[in-house]
């Protein structure tokens, strides 16, 4: 199983979207400075994810989410609109 998912950042008002096979672990990393740009906006908050069979539908996924360069965009699928 392989999750495509979507972070919060009160602290600097973004989110951090990304793709993994261990969403506890991964989520973990980013709010224990172990990842470079997501310790300067901790905590993050798990706040959208969608499953997959394996890593590479998710990481497709991420990629299609990040073209569209799009906050809107990003809200509007966190809404479930």
């Amino acid at each position: 199983m392989a999750y495509f998912y979507v972070l919060y950042s009160e602290k600097l008002q973004k989110y951090y979207i990304g793709a993994c096979t261990d969403l506890d672990r991964r989520l973990n990393e980013h709010n224990t400075s172990q990842s470079k740009f997501t310790s300067l906006g901790m905590p993050w908050a798990l706040v959208y994810t969608e499953s997959y069979p394996d890593l590479k539908f998710a990481k497709q996924r991420e990629l299609s989410v990040k073209r569209k360069k799009s906050k809107r965009y990003i809200e509007r699928l966190i809404s479930g609109g």
